[in-house]
């Protein structure tokens, strides 16, 4: 199969909804050059949110997939891998259609995920390399964040899936003091512990691209 013909979607196949593209990135998984694909749609809405634009279904910038597959094509040998990110990617159930798409090029596969859909998550975990899970708060505590009751089972049920399967991983936590004082901190942490969490990384939160004003 030549290169241009593998860079395309299957015919009939459903495209994956595109809401951005950085082209290289150095930090969105740790220690490799990656293209960053930011899916569209996200099933909770975060006030610390640094992409809101990407939480509705559709929003108003769209990357046709095709071009993204064309892209990713042309950097084969130059990038190490593919980080799908979000939004929430898991949100997509062509998800994996498009991550296989990605490997069949080459490229090792991250993703970016909150894990509020455990067993699409599942689903797509053999194709995976590396995971950056976000530990919103402490598991009974999620509704306040996310705005969403029952997200933090979600959660809690995502994040023993991933950590039953043996990919790489690196649980982070956003920290606004107004949303996470000390007690969560520490009550979070306890719980990641019990779970079996060895990386958790606390990450501050950034202004740039919220839309919360209180937060701000």
């Amino acid at each position: 199969m030549s290169a241009s013909t593998s860079a395309k979607p299957r015919p009939g196949s459903a495209e994956l909804r595109i809401g951005g593209l950085a082209r290289l990135s150095a930090c969105d998984w740790p220690g490799e050059l990656v293209a960053t694909v930011f899916c569209q749609g996200c099933p909770w809405a975060c006030g610390y949110c640094h992409n809101p634009h990407l939480i509705p279904a559709k929003g108003p910038h769209h990357i046709g997939w095709p071009d993204v597959l064309s892209f990713l094509d042309s950097r084969r040998g130059l990038l190490d891998g593919v980080v799908f990110s979000g939004g929430e990617p898991t949100l997509q159930a062509v998800l994996p259609e498009a991550m296989q798409s990605v490997r069949a090029l080459g490229f090792r596969i991250g993703l970016h995920t909150a894990g509020p859909y455990p067993e699409r998550l599942d689903a797509v975990l053999p194709l995976l390399d590396w995971i950056g899970f976000d530990a919103k708060a402490p598991f009974d505590d999620y509704a306040r964040i996310t705005g969403v009751a029952g997200s933090g089972a979600k959660a809690k049920d995502s994040l023993r899936r991933v950590l039953a399967s043996g990919v790489s991983c690196e649980v982070r936590t956003t920290v606004h003091a107004s949303l996470l004082n000390e007690d969560a901190l520490l009550r979070l942490a306890a719980e990641l512990s019990a779970l079996g969490v060895e990386h958790h990384k606390l990450q501050p939160f950034r202004p740039t691209g919220c839309t919360t004003p209180s937060l701000i």
